[in-house]
């Protein structure tokens, strides 16, 4: 027999092997479709040997959401803290383009947890640090937290979602009548369809309006702050 013929151990199971398969999975079908059983054969194990790491579903969805933060790149030395929170903010976004599944799970997630996931709270934590270590007073702080909201995580509820793929709505006001109707907001529907394949519909260039509205805050937080 040759040296190094002989099958090479299995790497033990873990947390992390886990919720990096869960992840991978979710990446390939949607988290609607994960499933402990899919998980446990990926892994080449039976699906009880996963619950001495996660113990139900909700866990499971916590632990990847963590591994999705920990993507999210460190804040970059030696430059403003409106440098360093946009980098950062964008970063939370390609992590998002990504794993489209991840805003849904996040805004679920959030809502049923009495506290954010530690690697979330890590994450807001040193965003607050970046605001504090640039000069914001922390009443300041605690307004540019809220007008950030999920932005700070690389995405944005959107008031107008996109209802492309929906059945028609029956009871549904004829074009020509919403026009005379709601002359605006007509207008401005035909106006900005422009990017089919934006995450938020077919009416928005998803990047563009992202960054705008970004930089439109930061640029606001920042005046707030000079003025303080």
């Amino acid at each position: 027999m040759q040296a190094g013929s002989a099958a090479q151990p299995r790497a033990p199971l873990s947390r992390g092997r886990v919720l990096g398969a869960a992840v991978a999975l979710a990446d390939e079908g949607g988290v609607e479709a994960l499933s402990m059983r899919k998980i446990a054969q990926a892994l080449g194990v039976v699906p009880m040997a996963l619950y001495k790491h996660v113990a139900n579903k909700n866990e499971l969805l916590d632990g990847m959401i963590d591994v999705l933060v920990g993507e999210i790149d460190p804040p970059a030395g030696g430059t403003d803290w409106k440098t360093v929170v946009r980098g950062r903010v964008l970063s939370a976004r390609r992590m998002l383009l990504r794993h489209p599944w991840a805003p849904e799970v996040i805004e679920s997630r959030m809502k049923a947890r009495v506290t954010p996931t530690p690697a979330v709270m890590e994450y807001l934590d040193s965003m607050i640090g970046i605001f504090r270590a640039g000069g914001f007073s922390i009443d300041l702080v605690h307004h540019a937290m809220h007008v950030m909201g999920s932005r700070l995580l690389g995405f944005s509820q959107e008031l107008f979602e996109d209802a492309s793929d929906r059945a028609p709505d029956p009871d549904a006001m004829p074009p020509e009548e919403m026009a005379v109707r709601y002359p605006h907001i007509t207008a401005l529907a035909m106006a900005v369809a422009h990017d089919p394949d934006s995450v938020v519909g077919s009416g928005c260039d998803d990047q563009l309006e992202f960054e705008f509205a970004l930089d439109l805050t930061l640029d606001g937080l920042d005046r707030l702050l000079r003025a303080a």
